[in-house]
């Protein structure tokens, strides 16, 4: 079960029509169907790793400012308090028993898995300890996948909230977004693993398309969790402009 990263973007991803809600609604049908996902998610940071333990997970709408629309959405995905142990035992980590769905998790999730009938375990990300920590956090959890669980990255290959407000969702991509988009797609697919990890000092525009690491950390989670190092790339569009909703597979 190969691990995967995804680009949530916003949280109007469920409610919009775009390239990229077409491909996530496709994904659930073109990879195999996991057992169970364990999703780190940009949007639970803590100073240390923590799986999610909860057996009825709730919706979390962890976002202002939105369609009351959104607010309303429940996704009622089973948790997992088995395998939420089992990556504590792998993590060395703890355990929240109260831990729901955040956006991160949910908004994609329901596009791909409408039914919500897969056990999900959520675990939380360090924002502080960088992409060497997250890519060791990925190393830690590649025997999952020999147990048919999905690892699953869920962040923003660009993010720059800034830079995307006044703009639309059918916005031309800007120059600079586009950059770090095909320079991570050829570092991903050529396995370049020490450039991705020293993205800062390599990529082009790193710096603007992420004033701070969260939101790429999931993906360094799924590419330690490969077994190969080498990843293919699923899908690549950009949204507000400024926003790669690209999709990688390791």
């Amino acid at each position: 079960m190969p691990p995967v990263f995804l680009s949530h973007g916003s949280p109007m991803l469920t409610l919009e029509t775009t390239a990229a809600t077409a491909f996530l609604r496709r994904l659930g049908d073109t990879i195999a169907k996991p057992s169970a996902v364990v999703v780190v998610s940009a949007h639970w940071p803590t100073e240390r790793p923590v799986a999610g333990a909860a057996a009825r997970p709730a919706t979390i709408h962890d976002f202002y400012g939105f369609p009351s629309r959104l607010y309303q959405i429940r996704y009622p995905a089973p948790g997992a308090p088995d395998l939420a142990r089992r990556v504590a035992d792998l993590l060395g980590c703890g355990l929240d028993p109260g831990r729901g769905l955040d956006h991160g998790v949910w908004c994609p999730a329901s596009l791909i898995w409408p039914d919500a009938d897969l056990p999900i375990v959520p675990v939380s990300l360090q924002p502080a300890l960088g992409p060497h920590h997250h890519y060791e956090l990925g190393r830690a959890l590649r025997p999952l996948a020999a147990e048919g669980v999905l690892v699953l990255g869920s962040g923003a290959l660009t993010h720059n909230l800034r830079a995307y407000a006044g703009h639309q969702v059918d916005d031309p991509a800007e120059p600079w977004a586009s950059a770090f988009a095909d320079w991570s797609a050829a570092a991903v697919t050529e396995g370049r693993i020490e450039d991705l990890l020293a993205y800062r000092r390599q990529a082009p525009f790193a710096a603007q398309c992420h004033p701070t690491d969260e939101h790429l950390l999931p993906f360094f989670v799924a590419l330690g969790a490969s077994e190969a190092g080498l990843g293919t790339v699923l899908h690549r569009s950009m949204e507000y402009g400024v926003l790669a909703m690209d999709a990688y597979r390791f």
